[in-house]
């Protein structure tokens, strides 16, 4: 309660003291379209609507997996002013599989913000009109079968395909996985035809689907999302799986606590906007607010149950 007080009583101070005259920097891990560009941009529109923020640039940097955002926010050394990176599961998932030579303990977790869970896409012309006809289709021929994401092999568009897979009892670890870099080179190559599904975050599905380019067949929330009822979970389908994603901000390693609790304050105080609702809303996101030490609380809790999962998976050995 006495932290909570102080976050508001921050993001009091920081509005008298003329909040709208900072500027802020997102570095975006991957490419356009993807679920990191869309939060990052989201983030901050509302910040600068809201006038907890004065500007935001963006700077999409994507390369090796995310790797190469973390080695310039490293780099940085936090002496260009506010630059946040935006990251999510796979900061955590890329590091337990070796795909990047860092962690999120090479960065200072700032906060977390919203949850977003994964959902299934096919184009509107697909032959593929359930979620229990995209199981017979990888049932009858797993090597015909192709599944595209965002992300490289291991990581979680591919882990959470292989859950929804397995958790009919078929062989997730068979899954024919093809690799994008980000959500929008992937949904190209699945309205291009490459391939027969695309496994992605729910925000980006309902944007595909609000287009008229394609339909989502099934996502991974715990249960049917009250604002898109029409949208079936894999578990309300009898399949005992959910997946939720995280997404987050990280500052350069050497950041000091004054600047990290001002960006906590500035968060604090935007998820109270009608400004973030209404970004929130369009997305399909879940609020989900964890300042520094409960992130990083959340961070070490992913991190043991992924590992196990990926183990038993057999993504990692």
């Amino acid at each position: 309660m006495l932290k909570m007080k102080s976050l508001v009583m921050s993001a009091l101070l920081l509005g008298a003291s003329g909040m709208a005259s900072a500027d802020i920097h997102f570095i975006i891990p991957g490419g356009p379209g993807g679920g990191w560009d869309t939060t990052a941009r989201g983030v901050g529109e509302a910040l600068v609507k809201s006038k907890i923020d004065g500007n935001a640039s963006f700077e999409n940097l994507s390369g090796g997996g995310g790797g190469r955002a973390i080695a310039s926010m490293i780099k940085s050394k936090n002496k260009q002013g506010d630059i946040l990176l935006v990251n999510s599961t796979p900061i955590v998932l890329r590091a337990l599989s070796g795909q990047i030579p860092f962690s999120y303990r090479d960065l200072t977790p700032v906060a977390g913000i919203v949850a977003d869970y994964g959902a299934f896409v096919v184009r509107n012309d697909s032959p593929l009109k359930t979620w229990d006809d995209v199981l017979a289709a990888f049932k009858a021929d797993p090597q015909r079968f192709n599944i595209a994401g965002g992300s490289a092999r291991g990581s979680m568009d591919h882990l959470v395909a292989a859950q929804a897979i397995a958790a009919a009892g078929l062989d997730g670890g068979r899954l024919r996985y093809v690799p994008y870099d980000a959500g929008g080179q992937a949904k190209a190559g699945l309205l291009s035809g490459e391939v027969d599904l695309l496994s992605t975050g729910f925000s980006e599905a309902l944007e595909i689907a609000g287009s008229g380019q394609g339909r989502i067949l099934a996502m991974t929330a715990p249960e049917i999302v009250a604002e898109h009822p029409e949208v079936p979970t894999i578990k309300s389908l009898g399949y005992d799986m959910t997946f939720t994603n995280w997404r987050g901000f990280f500052a350069a390693p050497d950041t000091p606590k004054a600047k990290v609790d001002e960006y906590v304050a500035k968060f604090a105080a935007l998820i109270k906007t009608p400004e973030w609702e209404q970004v929130r809303a369009r997305n399909g996101w879940i609020n989900l607010f964890e300042p520094q030490a409960e992130f990083i609380k959340s961070l070490e809790a992913q991190e043991q149950q992924l590992k196990a999962t990926m183990l038993q998976l057999g993504f990692i050995k």
